[in-house]
C-alpha cells in the first residue's frame, strides 16, 4: 500500500464539510468499512459508519461505526476495550469504501474473541464453513 500524503492525525475541531459528500452513502445514509491491521496487513472485520461515525472517528482517532442492530454510534471496544486507533484511512476509487487501517488493542477485533471476523474457511470437500487452522 503506498504511503500517505500526510499521515492520518485526529482533528478535534473538524467539522461536517465537502469531504463528508466524496463518500458514496447508501440508501441507509452508511457506507460500507473495512479494518485492516497496521502491520500484518490482515484484513479484521467489515462494519458500516454513518455520517456522525466517520465524523467521529476522524475527530478522535479511534473507529466510530454505525451499529445496525442497536441503531447508534458504537465506539469500537467501548465495552470489550479492543479498541482499534486510527493509523491511515482511505476512500476507494467508487466512493463507497472506506478502508480504515488500524493499531488493534490486544489483537481481537471479533466479538467472539478471535483476531479477526474472518476465521472461518470454505471446506470445498466438505461443503462447509470451518474455523481457520491458523
Amino acid at each position: 500500500m503506498n504511503t500517505p500524503a500526510t499521515p492520518f492525525k485526529p482533528n478535534p475541531n473538524l467539522a461536517p464539510g465537502p469531504w463528508l459528500d466524496a463518500v458514496t452513502w447508501n440508501t441507509q445514509g452508511l457506507v460500507a468499512v473495512i479494518a485492516q491491521e497496521f502491520g500484518s496487513g490482515d484484513v479484521l472485520m467489515m462494519a458500516w459508519m454513518s455520517r456522525d461515525a466517520l465524523l467521529k472517528t476522524m475527530q478522535i482517532g479511534e473507529a466510530v461505526y454505525w451499529s445496525r442492530s442497536r441503531q447508534k454510534l458504537w465506539h469500537k471496544g467501548e465495552e470489550s476495550g479492543h479498541t482499534q486507533t486510527v493509523k491511515d484511512i482511505r476512500l476507494d476509487c467508487d466512493g463507497d469504501t472506506i478502508l480504515l487501517v488500524v493499531d488493534q488493542k490486544d489483537s481481537i477485533a471479533c466479538h467472539t474473541g478471535e483476531h479477526s471476523c474472518f476465521f472461518l474457511d470454505w471446506d470445498a470437500k466438505a461443503s462447509t464453513w470451518q474455523k481457520s487452522l491458523e
